[in-house]
């Protein structure tokens, strides 16, 4: 999620002051300029909490694939160590076995004198591994042992350490969590001081992009499969750089269009509200492919790709990987936008050209 580009917001802010200017046409121009100037400052401090908002909300997302990662970790390290406590009773069970034949049996005095010159289970292992006289199979069942000891012990300290991980990562989502309700409150509160003016202009944004929904149709009916002519997967461009393999997923356009004006949700990733990972997460796993819920974490995925590289599918990255969209062609993009938004295209162009920091190509 991200805030609008610089020629979006200069472009609400002239709508903005026009309709203060049409709704106060005999108005003293000293009240006109003082609310237009009230208009320009309350679009800024939005347009500075939208930013903040996605970076927070990514943030949180982030959050939330680590602890998925924590919990699986969890559960397999759980797993291993019931395994492990498992194989030790049964190898301390074999290794007491052949204990009690060393002491009825006659001939093999050299564990007996361990055994009896033990004071604890403990100081018998370390005996039997220190002056090695046991048979060989008395060697592999102590080996077994100590290996399945320390076994758990390992699996202890992976199960503390994450429990622990868990715990700040937790403390981590609370305090996001906090932070982007304090500045979702602060946005709606600014918003309501302008909200006559704001809906005229969301009349006027629903109009427009219903232009570049039937363009974007018209583009992509007309459109034939990506190709790139002439260089092959991997090889290398003039400047002995590496490109990346073509676009296998440009289908997932049609289906984010499909999406066009569901309303932006932080945390959201079904149709009934989607921030800007995830949309993308949902829309591709339509095609079965499984992506993170965390810009961040999809800015890792799959292969980099270049502004001129773009193809129909690639994902699209801005302002330090806060934000993440679909390109469609045509140098726009579709995304979740902020909050009060709704599913759209924009360009690239103005904030989001001068914000893009890559491309991926899943």
């Amino acid at each position: 999620m991200t805030i609008p580009g610089r020629r979006q917001a200069q472009a609400i802010l002239v709508g903005v002051i026009a309709l203060f200017a049409a709704a106060s046409a005999h108005a003293d121009p000293a009240t006109v300029a003082s609310k237009q100037a009230q208009a320009q400052q309350v679009l800024g401090q939005i347009q500075q909490i939208d930013q903040n908002l996605g970076a927070a909300v990514e943030a949180y997302n982030l959050a939330n694939v680590r602890l998925h990662r924590i919990d699986g970790d969890l559960r397999e390290n759980r797993k291993q160590l019931v395994l492990a406590r498992g194989n030790l009773k049964l190898a301390q069970k074999s290794l007491a076995a052949r204990l009690v034949t060393a002491y009825t049996s006659t001939e093999d005095n050299s564990t007996l004198a361990v055994l009896l010159g033990s004071s604890s289970f403990e100081d018998m292992l370390n005996r039997v591994e220190a002056i090695n006289s046991t048979s060989n199979q008395d060697a592999s069942i102590v080996q077994q042992v100590t290996s399945f000891k320390a076994e758990i012990q390992r699996h202890r300290v992976a199960l503390r350490n994450a429990h622990s991980e868990q715990q700040q990562i937790v403390g981590e989502k609370a305090a996001q969590k906090q932070h982007i309700q304090s500045q979702l409150a602060e946005r709606r509160q600014l918003l309501s001081s302008i909200r006559g003016e704001i809906a005229h202009i969301k009349a006027q944004e629903a109009a427009q992009q219903r232009q570049l929904e039937a363009a974007a149709q018209a583009r992509l009916a007309a459109e034939q499969p990506p190709t790139v002519s002439g260089i092959g997967v991997g090889a290398s461009t003039p400047e002995g750089s590496t490109i990346a393999p073509p676009n296998v997923h440009g289908g997932v356009v049609g289906i984010a269009m499909h999406y066009l004006g569901v309303p932006y949700v932080w945390g959201g990733s079904t149709p009934r509200g989607f921030d800007c990972s995830g949309l993308v997460m949902y829309v591709f796993a339509q095609i079965g492919v499984s992506l993170p819920h965390s810009s961040y974490a999809q800015f890792g995925m799959g292969s980099p790709v270049s502004l001129s590289q773009l193809q129909p599918g690639d994902l699209v990255f801005f302002a330090g990987a806060s934000h993440v969209g679909i390109y469609i062609g045509g140098g726009q993009f579709i995304h979740a936008p902020h909050t009060g938004d709704v599913v759209k295209i924009s360009s690239l162009t103005g904030w989001y050209s001068s914000e893009f920091i890559g491309g991926r190509r899943i």
